[in-house]
């Protein structure tokens, strides 16, 4: 199976971003992200057991570091569904790790230590269970599964780009940030599907404050303070996607493609949370923009994010519900170069 099905296979939105980089750069970034899927399905498959799943885990770290043949793993998830397509993408961990082993040895080396690093962190999680007791201990787990993709995603954009090198050090923090903002959205998205399947992200801190437990979470009779519950993590979320869009703009404005594959899902996040506040859906299944909303976004920030002045005016404008379908022009600060 192409890497590129796979990918659109597991997230067409992600898929959409990753699109846009340049050739190189765009395969560099899907290895990575599906390596990273991998790590996604031994931690999230319904059909394992928390100890199992830390175990394949750290199998899978040995993997990364050549001390075991891919086989190892796969033999070991042969049983569990190919209609998921997350499934399919850890089945085919051998054919991506051939497609890593055909890239220049700097990028090898940050790929597999990111992926690696990430598993090792998702492995302690499954260890330590379910239960999040402060914000400290969810910005932990974010940052193992969320964090740690903006760190890899700055250290391969910094391998292309010499001016994005030079800005290494700045941006570095600023993507950690990008990664807990869309993790947190994540969380308010995945509310109900997570607590079915046993795992609430949710500080404690967060919900026995106004009176919730973790076994009346999503009770439709604590809807009022759920709603409560989820603006808090909304405002949390805010925070954090407020690094990102300096992350973004401070990104080159000629490299284009670069910055609409940050923009996308910075701003399909802020949509989100527009969406989710006051929303009793968010409880009783999911909330979620629609596609009509995805192509505005995609075509108006096509045609204008190159400028930093007409994004943050943009960005401030998706907290609006029921936003009309409109643009807005760009401010008259300098156009990108030709070729952009």
């Amino acid at each position: 199976m192409h890497s590129d099905d796979m990918l659109r296979a597991v997230s067409r939105t992600f898929a959409l971003s990753i699109e846009r980089l340049p050739s190189s750069l765009r395969d560099f970034v899907t290895t990575a992200y599906l390596l990273f899927r991998v790590s996604d399905c031994l931690e999230d498959n319904e059909n394992l057991v928390a100890p199992h799943k830390a175990q394949l885990l750290r199998l899978w770290t040995r993997i990364l570091d050549d001390a075991l043949p891919v086989s190892s793993l796969t033999k070991e998830i042969l049983h569990l569904d190919d209609s998921d397509p997350e499934v399919l993408v850890a089945k085919n961990a051998g054919q991506l790790l051939e497609e890593l082993h055909r890239f220049p040895q700097p990028v090898q080396d940050i790929i597999t230590s990111h992926v690696h690093e990430t598993s090792l962190g998702m492995a302690r999680w499954q260890e330590n269970g379910p239960d999040v007791r402060d914000e400290a201990e969810m910005d932990d787990y974010m940052h193992q599964v969320a964090g740690r993709v903006g760190y890899l995603i700055t250290d391969l954009f910094a391998w292309y780009s010499p001016v994005i090198r030079e800005k290494k050090e700045e941006l570095l923090p600023l993507s950690r940030h990008f990664g807990l903002a869309l993790q947190t959205v994540n969380i308010i998205r995945g509310l109900r599907k997570d607590y079915e399947r046993g795992w609430v992200y949710v500080p404690r801190s967060f919900y026995e404050p106004l009176g919730l437990t973790r076994e009346s979470l999503l009770a439709t009779e604590n809807a009022a303070k759920i709603l409560r519950l989820v603006d808090r993590l909304a405002d949390k979320a805010e925070n954090h996607l407020q690094y990102g869009l300096n992350y973004i703009t401070n990104l080159p404005k000629w490299l284009h493609g670069i910055r609409l594959a940050c923009i996308w899902p910075l701003l399909f996040a802020v949509r989100t949370l527009a969406v989710s506040r006051n929303n009793i859906n968010v409880i009783l299944s999911e909330a979620k923009i629609t596609r009509a909303e995805v192509t505005r976004i995609m075509r108006d920030t096509t045609l204008f994010g190159w400028s930093n002045n007409w994004l943050e005016k943009y960005y401030d404008r998706q907290h609006i519900v029921g936003l009309p379908d409109y643009r807005l022009t760009p401010h008259p600060d300098k156009a990108p170069a030709p070729g952009w």
